[in-house]
């Protein structure tokens, strides 16, 4: 973060203008562990996630590699508020080319650490994939619950937004959709 002691200064200045009083114990050090807060959740703002698939190794396998239900959580851009869940990774390998599974977990990890909208992360996961494996396809599926909705405004607890991307052979090929998809269920 660039300027802590200001950012702090500025929640400090919020608690007071929604009426709170700084001064007593509960938020003398409020302002500090929120500043602290938003540096952690949005540790990879700067980061290209696409740097976090470095790790390439050759395979025979020319089938749909699936990484399913990778946690997450995030900011959305126009609230500030998280949204969180699961994302689903498919892509079929091209020229023996694959990547180590954590890889894929932790382009999510990368991709998640910032202020965005949930579609906006979905064609991030997607364009770091292709730009680094040169795959068949990609198919990205996000399941979140948006803090925003369930908090503020129509409050619709438990409500989910599913976002989706697919590119390649996944644009071509229906089964494979429907088999990526049944898996995902499994």
């Amino acid at each position: 973060m660039k300027n802590k002691e200001q950012s702090q200064q500025l929640i400090k200045t919020l608690l007071e203008n929604i009426g709170e009083d700084t001064s007593r114990a509960g938020l003398l050090d409020t302002p500090k562990r929120c500043v602290n807060m938003y540096e952690e959740l949005l540790s990879k703002t700067n980061v290209d996630p696409k740097e976090e698939i470095n790790t390439f190794f050759e395979s025979d396998n020319d089938e749909p590699i699936l990484v399913k239900d990778i946690q997450f959580y995030s900011l959305c851009e126009h609230h500030m508020l998280p949204f969180y869940g699961v994302c689903h990774i498919a892509y079929v390998p091209n020229n023996r080319k694959i990547t180590g599974l954590s890889k894929l977990a932790r382009l999510v990890e990368s991709a998640s650490r910032r202020l965005q909208i949930q579609e906006d992360m979905t064609l991030m996961l997607v364009n770091a994939i292709e730009e680094q494996l040169q795959p068949k396809g990609v198919y990205v599926i996000i399941e979140a619950e948006h803090m925003c909705m369930a908090m503020r405004g129509i409050k619709k607890i438990g409500s989910k937004t599913v976002t989706s991307k697919k590119t390649g052979i996944f644009l071509e090929d229906s089964e494979l959709v429907k088999d990526i998809q049944y898996k995902i269920k499994l």
